[in-house]
């Protein structure tokens, strides 16, 4: 019979795992859009929103009134279009990241160990569509990841007393499943200046995080599952206003708000252990109950925008979250907890000439962009933050403002301090923009 002792140090390996493990291999995940040993904690990782148009420009974009996109950050931006325009715009998107930690050895504090790894995730960013209800007004309509919970733990056991003991021991930490939003909203605009919109959002998903003890050498020992299941969803209200005023005949300025009321999220959650040998699995706890205490709080977002001559634009966006107090059940066992988030986010856009008809590339569209972000996440005295810059083009596409849009997202998050992993990302994405003028009368039959 094994060791009490053992067990226990079976148990602080899995513990210390929850902890960014000593033999750390982070892989490819089964959720939206990231692979992050950081979604491991809370609703996962908050996604980056907007189209490749926002991403390329640093994420930016609140007080953006480009008619040939559709504005995903503010609702009031879906009135900036053609009146009789039809548009539709689908994303997708690449993420390959390398992650470097330096931990140390939960059986000898004083070694470090240094660990690398790798992860690549592809999938759609969002779809949206938006048509114009009655001259100055529009709506839009589409869905999009919200957050993503995606990561993959590996340690195997070094401790060669309860090795020659049970044999060899792999101890795994898993999670996976994303956090959906979708939307329809309104907008209006009042005095060709002052435009107000609104989005009803509805949150949905299912998120699952377990752990696994697995004995290779000896079948006589039960691997080991246990975890939580979690599904949910909630539904919320995002408010946005934009005010244009023009500076002489080829220039404006912009100034944009947004409000996002915060939403309760409901649901179930299921709480298993299961004992796995090779004749039978037997179940040790399995329990349903409420989700209790889970929110995604309101965001409050101001910016400033900046166009001229059909040529130049330029946005800068400011964003704040309060997520203090905010807890999750289930969060490992470390020095984890909620706080306040934030992003500034800066980007421009140059246009040589967008009604050349002789040189195809001066009615390209390039974009670049800068960010940083302070995510919600706060682990063992450090809040988890994200600096990135970006870049990116549009190519026009027959007629009107059909597009392929491309951007690259070249970023690094978190940090190699207290035994904490970093993350160094190359993100692309690829948005397809379809334009077409609808609802108009044949002169000609």
């Amino acid at each position: 019979m094994m060791k009490r002792e053992n067990v226990f140090k079976i148990l602080a390996v899995a513990t210390a795992i929850l902890c960014f493990a000593s033999e750390l291999s982070a892989q490819d995940g089964d959720a939206a859009n990231s692979s992050t040993p950081y979604s491991l904690f809370g609703f996962g990782d908050i996604l980056k929103q907007g189209t490749s148009y926002n991403l390329a420009m640093g994420g930016a974009g609140i007080a953006d009134r480009n008619v040939r996109t559709i504005n995903l950050l503010n609702p009031a931006g879906v009135t900036a279009r053609e009146q009789k325009a039809f548009m539709f715009d689908i994303g997708l998107e690449n993420r390959n990241t390398i992650y470097r930690s330096e931990n140390v050895d939960p059986f000898n504090p004083e070694t470090v160990i240094p660990a690398r790894s790798a992860s690549n995730t592809f999938n759609i960013h969002h779809i949206v569509a938006s048509l114009p209800i009655y001259k100055h007004s529009a709506f839009k309509l589409g869905i999009q990841p919200y957050s993503s919970v995606s990561y993959n733990f590996q340690a195997r056991e070094t401790d060669d007393e309860l090795i020659a003991e049970v044999g060899d021991i792999n101890y795994k930490r898993i999670g996976e499943g994303s956090l959906y939003q979708a939307f329809l909203g309104a907008g209006v605009t009042f005095w060709d200046r002052l435009s107000l919109g609104v989005d009803g959002q509805w949150y949905f998903g299912n998120i699952e995080r377990y752990s696994i003890a697995s004995f290779n050498t000896d079948a006589s020992y039960r691997s080991l599952t246990t975890g939580w299941s979690y599904v949910m969803s909630g539904f919320g209200a995002k408010f946005g206003l934009q005010y244009e005023q023009p500076l002489g005949k080829a220039a404006s300025i912009r100034a944009g708000a947004t409000y996002s009321l915060g939403t309760d999220i409901k649901g179930y959650r299921t709480r298993y252990a299961f004992g796995v040998s090779t004749n039978a699995t037997d179940t040790i706890r399995y329990d349903q109950g409420n989700i209790k205490g889970y929110k995604i709080p309101a965001e409050i977002g101001v910016a400033l925008s900046f166009s001229a001559k059909d040529t130049w634009t330029v946005n800068v966006d400011y964003t704040m979250q309060d997520w203090t107090g905010i807890g999750f059940e289930g969060s490992p066992g470390v020095d984890f907890f909620t706080t306040k988030a934030s992003s500034i986010r800066a980007g421009l856009e140059y246009t040589p000439n967008r009604y050349d008809i002789r040189y195809y590339f001066r009615r390209v569209s390039y974009r670049a962009g800068f960010y940083h972000e302070k995510s919600y996440v706060n682990v063992m005295g450090h809040q988890v933050a994200a600096t990135g810059v970006t870049f990116g083009m549009s190519f026009p596409v027959f007629r009107y403002y059909n597009a392929i849009s491309f951007g690259l997202d070249i970023g690094q998050r978190g940090t190699m301090q207290d035994n904490m992993i970093r993350e160094r990302y190359v993100l692309f994405n690829l948005s397809f923009d379809l334009f077409d003028i609808w609802f108009i009368k044949n002169l000609y039959q």
